[in-house]
C-alpha cells in the first residue's frame, strides 16, 4: 500500500481528492488548521484521520507522495511542515496534478466558469450515476445525491469541476489545465478573483487556453453571454450555446413555472426535447439544467429519458439555496455568495419562490472580490429586493495583498442604497439579537463562502427554536 500525506487536507478540493486516493487504495493522512464543515465532516465520514495544526513531525518519513495545498498559510517561510516536506525528498504534487494523472485514463468532461460549475458538475455526475453508467467525478461542493464529492468508478466518463484559480503557490497554471479535457461546458466567464486576475483579459486567458487545447472532435457548450462570445471570437471556434430563455441560443427553456417544484420544457432549435421537473430553485438553476442537458446530449453521454429522471431526483448542492431549517416556519436558505453574480442569483431565486415573504439577508464579505475597494460599487445594487441586511465584518486573511475594505465602509455603502442594514459581529451571542428581529413572515438568506464563526449552523437552530413548525 502506498502512502500519501495531504498538507491542507480540509479544503473542499483537497478533501475530495484525499477520499479519491483512499478509494484507489492509498494510505491517506493529513493536516490542517482553522477548518470547518462540510469538508471536515466529509473527511471524518470517510474515515480519514488528520491532525490539527502544522508541525514538521507530521510529515511521514515513509510517505510515497505529499499533496500540498495552495492556502496562504502553506508558505515554506512560515510553515514548518511545508518546509519539512520540501526538504524530505518525497515527491510533492498539487491536487490538480493528481486529478490530471487520473483523468488521463478516462474521457474527461470538464465543467468550467465563474459561477454555476459546482451545481452543473454535481448534476451531470448524478444523472450518469442514476442511469447506472458508473462515472468518476470530482465536485468542488457537497451534493447530497452523491455519496461523496469525488469518486472513482469503472465507467469511461470522468466529470470534473474545473477551477480557473492557480494550481499552487509554485504553479500559476489554472487548475483545469491539468485535467486533459476532451469536452468542456463553460457556464460563465464574468471577471472574478481580482487578486489573481487584475484585468478582464487576464481572467479570460485561462479559459481560452483550456478551449484551445481541446481535441478537434471535442464538444464545447457555452452559456450565451457577451463574455463567452468574446472568448469564442478570440479562439475562432464554434460552440453550442444555451440559455435559460433566450431563443437565440441553440438550447433554451420554455413554459417555466416556479413553485416548490420548478417545471419547464427544454428546446433545441425550436424542437421540444424534454420536459423537466426539478427541486432546484431559481432561473439560474433552470439555466444550469439546460446547460447540463445540452452538454450530455451533445457529447452523446445521456439520453433525454436519463436526464429527466436524474434531474427529477437531484437534491441540489449544499450551500446553494438548500433549506437549513426544514422544521422552522421561517425558511433559512444558505447561498454561496462568493461573487456579485452568485449573490444576485441567490437573492433573485429566493424572491421568486417566496414572493410574499420579507427577505432578510445575513451576509459575510468573505472573498477577495467582496473585500476589494475596486468593487465597492457592487454594494449599490446587490441587495435589491431585501428588506433587512445584516453584514458581518470582512474576512482578514490576505488583507495585506489588496486594497481591503473596512466593515464600516461596506455598511455605509449599503445604507446609502436605501436598504435597512445592521452591522453584525461574528460573536455567537449576537445571534440571539438577530433572531429577535425576525418576523413570522420572513425568509432568511445566509450568504457567505466562509463559516461565519459557526453561525451558519447556529442561526438555523435558533430560528427553528423560535419558529418551530406546529
Amino acid at each position: 500500500m502506498q502512502k500519501v500525506h495531504f498538507i491542507g487536507i480540509a479544503g473542499i478540493g483537497m478533501s475530495a481528492v484525499a477520499v479519491m486516493m483512499k478509494e484507489l487504495g492509498w494510505d491517506v493522512s493529513g493536516s490542517d488548521e482553522a477548518f470547518y464543515p462540510p469538508a471536515s465532516d466529509y473527511l471524518n465520514e470517510a474515515g480519514i484521520l488528520f491532525v490539527t495544526g502544522y508541525r514538521k513531525e507530521h510529515v511521514p518519513k515513509d510517505a510515497d507522495l505529499i499533496v500540498l495545498g495552495r492556502n496562504a498559510k502553506l508558505s515554506p517561510e512560515t510553515n514548518e511542515e511545508v518546509q519539512a516536506a520540501l526538504e524530505s525528498g518525497i515527491k510533492i504534487k498539487s491536487f490538480p496534478e493528481v486529478l490530471g494523472d487520473i483523468a488521463k485514463e478516462k474521457e474527461s468532461l470538464v465543467v468550467a466558469g465563474s459561477y454555476g460549475k459546482s451545481t452543473c458538475t454535481a448534476l451531470a455526475a448524478w444523472i450518469l450515476v442514476h442511469a447506472g453508467k458508473k462515472p468518476s467525478y470530482f465536485v468542488g461542493a457537497v451534493a447530497p445525491s452523491l455519496k461523496s464529492t469525488a469518486h472513482i468508478d469503472s465507467g469511461k466518463e470522468f466529470i470534473l469541476e474545473g477551477d480557473e484559480y492557480p494550481t499552487s503557490q509554485t504553479d500559476n497554471q489554472s487548475k483545469f489545465l491539468h485535467y486533459h479535457a476532451q469536452h468542456v461546458l463553460l457556464t460563465s466567464a464574468v471577471h472574478d478573483h481580482v487578486n489573481v486576475f487584475p484585468t478582464t483579459e487576464a481572467y479570460e486567458a485561462p479559459f481560452i487556453e483550456l478551449l484551445s487545447a481541446l481535441p478537434q472532435k471535442g464538444s464545447v457548450v457555452v452559456k450565451e453571454s457577451p463574455e463567452t462570445t468574446r472568448i469564442l471570437e478570440k479562439l475562432g471556434r464554434q460552440a453550442v450555446t444555451y440559455s435559460a430563455q433566450s431563443t437565440s441560443a441553440d438550447w433554451y427553456a420554455r413554459n417555466i413555472s416556479y413553485d416548490e417544484i420548478t417545471r419547464f420544457d427544454i428546446y433545441k432549435d425550436n424542437e421540444k426535447i424534454i420536459s423537466i421537473e426539478s427541486q432546484l430553485l431559481g432561473e439560474h438553476n433552470v439555466e444550469n439544467v439546460v446547460g447540463v442537458t445540452a452538454f450530455l446530449m451533445e457529447t452523446g453521454t445521456a439520453t433525454p429519458k436519463e436526464i429527466a429522471a436524474g434531474v427529477h431526483t437531484f437534491k441540489g448542492v449544499r450551500r446553494r439555496l438548500d433549506n437549513t431549517a426544514p422544521n422552522s416556519r421561517v425558511p433559512v436558505l444558505e447561498g454561496f455568495g462568493s461573487s456579485y453574480e452568485k449573490a444576485r442569483s441567490a437573492i433573485t431565486a429566493t424572491t421568486l419562490h417566496f414572493p410574499k415573504r420579507r427577505l432578510v439577508i445575513v451576509f459575510e464579505p468573505h472573498t477577495f472580490g467582496w473585500r476589494n475597494r475596486a468593487n465597492l460599487s457592487w454594494y449599490d445594487t446587490v441587495f435589491e429586493s431585501a428588506t433587512l441586511v445584516f453584514i458581518a465584518p470582512p474576512e482578514t486573511q490576505g488583507a495585506q495583498t489588496h486594497d481591503q475594505l473596512q466593515h464600516e465602509e461596506i455598511v455605509d455603502r449599503v445604507r446609502e442604497s436605501g436598504i435597512e442594514v445592521k452591522p453584525f459581529g461574528l460573536d455567537k451571542g449576537e445571534a440571539d439579537g438577530l433572531v429577535d428581529m425576525l418576523e413570522e413572515n420572513d425568509v432568511v438568506l445566509i450568504l457567505t463562502s466562509g463559516h461565519m464563526n459557526g453561525l451558519v449552523e447556529v442561526l438555523p437552530k435558533k430560528i427553528t427554536t423560535k419558529f418551530p413548525k406546529q
